[in-house]
C-alpha cells in the first residue's frame, strides 16, 4: 500500500523594500540580496532588470522585483528608506504601508531627526537610524560604485529588533557595527557631513579638496561649533573629534563625491536642512552661536534647483 506524502514547503525567503534606490540605497539592498534575501525596489522611475554594485573594478549583480504602488509589495517586513531626507515626503505612502508593528524601518539619510521623520508617516513600526560610513556613486538606474571607507560600513543602535537585520547585512558583505550610543554615533557622523556636504557642493570639487589648506581650515571651524551643540543635546563628543573627523575627511579617496555635491550639479534640490539646518535649530534651542554653520546655511539656501526646460 502506498501512501502519497506532501512535497515538504520551501519557506519564502526574507524580503526587504528599498525606498529610494540610489547609490547608497543599492549598496545596502544588495547586501540583503546576498544574504538571500528578496529585493523589492519600490516606484522606480527607471525600473532596471538587476541590481550593480560594483568595487573595486568588480562588480557583482542581483535580481529585483520592483512594485508600482504599494499594493503589490510582496511580504516584506523590512523596508530601508535611502531618499534625501528632503524627500521623505515624497515617498509617504511607501513609508505608511510600513506601519505595523512588526515592521523595521531603517532610515539610512543624512543629518539629524530620523526617528521623527518616519514616525511622521509611520508612528507605529520601528524606526532605526542607519548611518552609512562608505562612499557610493550612482552609474546608472540599478547601478552603484562603492568604495569603503574605514572599518565600518553601516552603524545600527543596538536594539533587539534590529538583530536580524544586522546578521543580514553582515552575512551580506557589509562591516556593521551596533552602537549602545546611538546618539553619539549621529553626531560624530554629521560632524564629517556638515563639512563635507557642503563645501564640495559650494566649491564643486570632489573630496580630494578636504586635503587643501584652506578648505580644512573652514571644515575644522564648521565642526568645532557643531561639536558645541552636540554635547548640548547630549551627545559625547570632544574636541578630538574634530581632528579626527578632518582625518578621516582627508583619507577618503581624492577621487570620490559627496551626495549633496552630485545634486547641485545635476540640479537637484539639496539636503541641507537636515545637516546644516538642523545644527542651526538645535544651536538655537540652546541659545549657542554657530555663525559659520549659519552663513554656509545661508549660501545653501540660496542655491536654486535647475527648472526642467
Amino acid at each position: 500500500m502506498h501512501t502519497n506524502t506532501p512535497p515538504e514547503q520551501v519557506p519564502a525567503p526574507p524580503a526587504v523594500a528599498l525606498i529610494g534606490a540610489g547609490a547608497v540605497g543599492l549598496v545596502v539592498a544588495a547586501a540583503f540580496a546576498r544574504a538571500g534575501w528578496e529585493v523589492w525596489v519600490c516606484g522606480a522611475r527607471n525600473p532596471f532588470g538587476r541590481l550593480y554594485v560594483q568595487e573595486a573594478g568588480q562588480g557583482v549583480e542581483y535580481p529585483v522585483r520592483h512594485a508600482r504602488s504599494p499594493a503589490e509589495l510582496g511580504p516584506c517586513t523590512v523596508a530601508v528608506v535611502a531618499v534625501k531626507a528632503h524627500q521623505t515626503g515624497d515617498v509617504a505612502e511607501w513609508i505608511a504601508a510600513f506601519n505595523r508593528p512588526d515592521a523595521r524601518i531603517l532610515a539610512v539619510q543624512n543629518g539629524l531627526e530620523h526617528r521623527e521623520r518616519i514616525a511622521a508617516y509611520a508612528p507605529v513600526a520601528v524606526a532605526l537610524p542607519a548611518i552609512a560610513y562608505f562612499n557610493a556613486e550612482r552609474s546608472a538606474p540599478g547601478c552603484s560604485v562603492l568604495r569603503r571607507i574605514g572599518q565600518a560600513d553601516l552603524c545600527l543602535p543596538a536594539e533587539a529588533p534590529v538583530q536580524d537585520v544586522a546578521a543580514a547585512l553582515q552575512a551580506g558583505g557589509l562591516r556593521v557595527v551596533l552602537a549602545a550610543d546611538m546618539l553619539s554615533m549621529v553626531w560624530t557622523k554629521l560632524l564629517t557631513n556638515s563639512a563635507a556636504n557642503p563645501l564640495t557642493a559650494l566649491c564643486g570639487r570632489r573630496t580630494g579638496v578636504m586635503r587643501e589648506p584652506a578648505c580644512a581650515a573652514n571644515a575644522r571651524q564648521i565642526m568645532a561649533e557643531v561639536v558645541q551643540v552636540g554635547q548640548a543635546e547630549g551627545a559625547a563628543l570632544t574636541a578630538q573629534h574634530v581632528e579626527d573627523a578632518l582625518a578621516w575627511l582627508q583619507s577618503v579617496p581624492p577621487e570620490s563625491t559627496t551626495s549633496m555635491l552630485q545634486d547641485r550639479q545635476a540640479g537637484r534640490p539639496l539636503e541641507y536642512d537636515a545637516i546644516t539646518g538642523a545644527i542651526v535649530r538645535a544651536a538655537d534651542r540652546h541659545g549657542l552661536d554657530v555663525p559659520l554653520n549659519r552663513f554656509v546655511l545661508g549660501l545653501l539656501s540660496a542655491i536654486k534647483p535647475m527648472q526642467p526646460s
